[in-house]
């Protein structure tokens, strides 16, 4: 895939990002990119690439997250799936999340020693997809030592509001989580905390990347363009992480621009 354009200010986006708990990086990926990453969604989710060991999830009949079903992996072929994880051992996909771009911002961030926690595929359909609620992408449910801090999320088709972008409640992550456990911001929490009115939705265009707090709340919507909604996002982290889970062998991270597995 051609390399995107790494011309952009990092500082001024990991300042940004610091203060609010999110940034833009512009648009990084062109057409011919686009082309490529929405091909390769789409022939994984219609079974045409197969990988042993990704992780599949339907959207819910209903678009409501609470009925969403756990634990059925690969149910055949379709655009329904509401999210894929582990693209990491995707060529396609690990070729983008190891871009220039994203390479100069996770080593500005985070340093030298680089992992991914995950890589994932987000889709709403043109049907609608899920309502995904007020959440934060750690705490003790991820079984890290330390937990993640930056996301870089990639539209891959437009995302405005009707889409079901992303929505964040600005500077959240600077009180840390809401639950020692993370995940699901509960309603009671969220209603002392003014989220309903702090939303602020994040609309973007096909190629554009934003940088996303792992504590900052945000959630989405469902799809109502008649036109798929996919996103592709990298959790990167400190190599220095461990996994701290006993009841099964620990996990092991990818290291990623140039580096080799971590046991």
């Amino acid at each position: 895939m051609p390399p995107p354009d790494s011309s952009f200010d990092v500082a001024g986006a990991l300042a940004h990002f610091r203060a609010h708990g999110w940034a833009r990086l512009g648009v990084v990926a062109g057409s011919e990119t686009l082309d490529r990453l929405r091909a390769r969604a789409d022939d994984i989710m219609l079974g045409r690439v197969v990988h042993e060991g990704l992780f599949f999830q339907r959207d819910s009949a209903t678009g409501r997250y609470e009925d969403l079903e756990f634990g059925r992996g690969w149910e055949g072929p379709g655009l329904g799936y509401r999210k894929i994880e582990k693209l990491e051992i995707d060529p396609v996909f690990r070729a983008w999340l190891e871009n220039p771009a994203f390479e100069r911002v996770a080593r500005a961030f985070i340093g030298d020693e680089i992992v991914i926690y995950r890589a994932m595929l987000f889709n709403k359909e043109a049907r609608g997809g899920t309502d995904l609620p007020w959440h934060q992408d750690g705490g003790s449910f991820w079984g890290l030592s330390r937990d993640p801090e930056l996301q870089i999320w990639t539209a891959l088709d437009d995302a405005p509001a009707e889409a079901g972008c992303v929505e964040v409640v600005d500077g959240s992550h600077l009180g840390g989580l809401a639950t020692p456990l993370g995940g699901t911001v509960p309603a009671d929490v969220a209603l002392r905390a003014g989220a309903e009115p702090r939303a602020l939705p994040l609309p973007a265009r096909a190629g554009e990347a934003l940088l996303i707090h792992n504590y900052v709340w945000h959630r989405s919507g469902r799809n109502a363009t008649g036109r798929p909604r996919r996103a592709f996002t990298t959790s990167y982290m400190s190599a220095a992480t461990r996994c701290m889970r006993t009841r099964r062998a620990p996990r092991s991270f990818l290291r990623v621009f140039g580096r080799t597995a971590l046991g």
